[in-house]
This record gives structure tokens, C-alpha cells and sequence, in this order.
């Protein structure tokens, strides 16, 4: 494991507490539930995964990995929700989907692991493909398709951020897979495999192009996605998920400071109610590192320790009008969601693998784009 000493707000104690708790909660086949008896998505799973690797629980995440990969269905999807080993919810979410992208990138960025990476390829492919296959003729990714296969003609803002960034972690680990020399599936030949080479530059080019339209979308055209502007979520992931980065970026974050940020106890979930959520709290505060406000960032995740519990893990929000922790759970992707924000800040993998400054980049980047008003995503 990575060395934690240098990280701010927590130490690798506190750290290794917090993931302990969130392996308490893993199940026998692996799944990873937002809290006890609760249900399982890919995308929050995929982050508690991450976080275990980063605290040296790897055989819970390996575990984790297990669960995933059985999960797959044949087109590349994962049902949106399950509960006690079936699903729950069966149509899919095209963001939940990409997300294996960018963990299977840490996970390489961690370890190394070869054999982790070419076995976790076809995945990853089969997933990004899926994904594109969602993508409207104007660049945005629609959000979901039924368990029929019919396709949800809306498209959200934070999911297509998030999306982005995936797209960015399969083109690079098509570069990596393309140094090994093998696609991890069938004709994929060992290293220096031209098949290998092949099927992995050609996957590398579908998710770019999708990656250019997609980040297009984002930037120049705001009407092309519902409406969120209550959720702090669509105010922060633009950034986060490399769409905006630099001034722009910091403009963005500066936008709806006031409307968001609650001064000692960190960032609403929504603009309406009196209720600060430390996965969100979090997530803004790598968000803020992207863009060179460490400091704020920094301070974020100190004043969301007020959602620690002794056990390590965390409760998922604060209201703070009536004083309560709601809802009354601690839920396992909050807890992740600190480890990763914590990583990032001490300069570790997490860091890297947001800031993106090793990722394939899209035609249009946020630092050289003409289109970067503050109303762009």
C-alpha cells in the first residue's frame, strides 16, 4: 500500500478504520451495499473498491472485482440496482456502466498488475461500448435504457461528466493493454499480439470519438440536458470530470459557492434544504484540488469529519435546521468517498487519475476551447 503518513485531515489509522468499514458491509458474493440489506449499484460499488485497494484491503476488493465481473451481462451492461444477490432495478444507467473504466485505470495505477489488467479488459470494453451505443447524434450520452432495450431520450449533466472522464480511462488503458500486446479476449495472443494491438487501438478510437462529442456537448450546449441546477452535483462534475478545468473550471466552482457551501460543515446535496452530504463534500473538494484551490478543498474535508462515527465509517448527511444525521445510515460510498478525497490531496493515484494530465485528450479541451463561458455545461 501506499504510504498515507503525508495525508492531510486523516492518518492511515483513521483511514484503515474507514475502509474496514466499508469491508463489514461487503457481502458473501462480494457485492458491496450502500449499508447493511441495502441495495448494490455498479458505479458506488466500483468506488468502495477503489478505496479498499487504496488501504490495503485488497481481498475484499478483489472480492469486489469477483462480483462485477460475473455481473456483466452479454451486452456490456449491469442492471442499475441489486438486492441479496438479484436484481433489483433492470434497466440500466449508462454512467454506472462507464464508471469500470476509471477503476479499473486506478486499480492499474496502484499496482501494476498485468494480470489484473488484461483479465479486466474485456470488461471494460464491453462496457464503453455499451455506453457509446447510448450516445444521441448530438454528442450527449443518454442516461438509461429500459430492460427492453429502449433508450431514455434525456440526458443528465453530472452522469455525462462522469462519463467523459471514463471515456478518457478506457482510451488510456487501450494504450496500456496496446504496450502488453494482448485485448484479453479471443485472438488477443500474448505481449506484442498485432490482434492485441489492434482490437485495442480500434476500441480506443470508437470511445474517442464519443469522448470528442460528448465533451462538445458539455461545453457549447447546456440545453441538451435536463435541468438540475437544484443539485449540487451538476454544479461541481463538469469540473471534476475534466469537461472544465483552469480558470474555467474555477469560475464554475466560484459560481454557486455561496448557494452550496455551508461554512463549517461542508457542501448541500441540494440548494433547498438545510442537509450537507459528505459524498458530495468530498467529491468538490477533489474537484477543487483539479483547479488549484487546495486549501478550500483541504478545509472541506476537515469540516465533513463531523460526519465520522467511531467505527470509522461515516454517517451520509447532516440536517443541520433540526441537528440530526440523515438519512440514519453510514453508507459505504461516503465512507469511500473520503478515502479518495483524502488520496487526492495527499498527491496519491486518486490524484492522478482525476487530474488527467496522462489521459488520451479530447479535440476540444476545456483550456483550449473558445466556447468557455461560465453558462457552458
Amino acid at each position: 500500500m501506499r504510504s498515507v503518513e503525508s495525508a492531510p485531515v486523516l492518518d492511515s489509522e483513521a483511514l484503515t478504520a474507514t475502509a474496514k468499514a466499508i469491508a463489514a458491509v461487503q457481502e458473501a458474493d462480494g457485492a458491496i451495499p450502500w449499508y447493511p440489506g441495502g441495495h448494490t449499484d455498479a458505479w458506488d460499488h466500483l468506488e468502495c473498491a477503489m478505496a479498499l485497494d487504496l488501504c490495503g484491503q485488497v481481498d475484499a476488493a478483489d472480492a469486489a472485482w469477483d462480483w462485477l465481473c460475473r455481473n456483466q451481462r452479454a451486452d456490456g451492461s449491469w442492471a442499475t440496482s441489486y438486492l441479496g444477490g438479484a436484481v433489483r432495478e433492470d434497466f440500466v444507467d449508462s454512467n454506472q456502466c462507464a464508471y469500470v473504466a476509471a477503476a479499473a485505470l486506478h486499480r492499474w495505477l496502484l499496482f501494476g498488475d498485468e494480470e489484473f489488467v488484461t483479465g479486466i479488459w474485456p470488461v471494460v470494453r464491453r462496457a464503453l461500448d455499451f455506453v457509446a451505443a447510448l450516445q444521441a447524434p448530438t454528442g450527449q450520452i443518454w442516461w438509461a435504457r429500459s430492460a427492453d432495450g429502449a433508450h431514455y431520450p434525456e440526458a443528465l449533466l453530472t452522469g455525462c461528466s462522469s462519463t467523459l472522464h471514463s471515456l478518457r480511462c478506457g482510451m488510456a488503458l487501450a494504450a496500456v493493454i496496446d504496450e502488453i500486446g494482448s485485448d484479453g479476449g479471443k485472438g488477443g495472443g500474448g505481449r506484442g499480439s498485432e490482434s492485441g494491438r489492434g482490437r485495442a487501438a480500434e476500441a480506443s478510437a470508437r470511445w474517442g470519438r464519443a469522448a470528442d462529442d460528448l465533451h462538445h456537448a458539455l461545453l457549447a450546449h447546456p440545453e441538451y440536458f435536463l435541468p438540475k441546477d437544484r443539485w449540487s452535483m451538476d454544479w461541481y462534475y463538469p469540473v471534476l470530470g475534466g469537461a472544465l478545468r483552469g480558470s474555467a473550471g474555477q469560475a464554475r466552482l466560484a459560481s454557486r459557492w455561496d448557494t452550496f457551501v455551508v461554512t463549517g460543515l461542508g457542501a448541500r446535496c441540494v440548494a433547498d434544504e438545510p442537509w450537507v452530504t459528505g459524498a458530495e463534500t468530498c467529491e468538490l473538494a477533489i474537484a477543487l484540488h483539479m483547479v488549484g484551490e487546495t486549501e478550500s478543498a483541504r478545509r472541506l474535508v476537515t469540516d465533513m469529519q463531523c460526519l465520522r462515527h467511531a467505527g470509522g465509517g461515516y454517517w451520509t448527511g447532516w440536517q443541520f435546521a433540526d441537528e440530526v444525521f440523515w438519512p440514519v445510515e453510514q453508507s459505504t460510498w461516503t465512507g469511500a468517498a473520503v478515502i479518495l478525497a483524502v488520496d487526492t490531496l495527499a498527491g496519491g493515484v486518486t490524484e492522478q487519475l482525476f487530474r488527467g494530465d496522462d489521459l488520451p485528450a479530447t479535440a476540444l479541451t476545456a483550456r483550449t476551447c473558445g466556447c468557455q463561458s461560465q453558462d457552458a455545461a
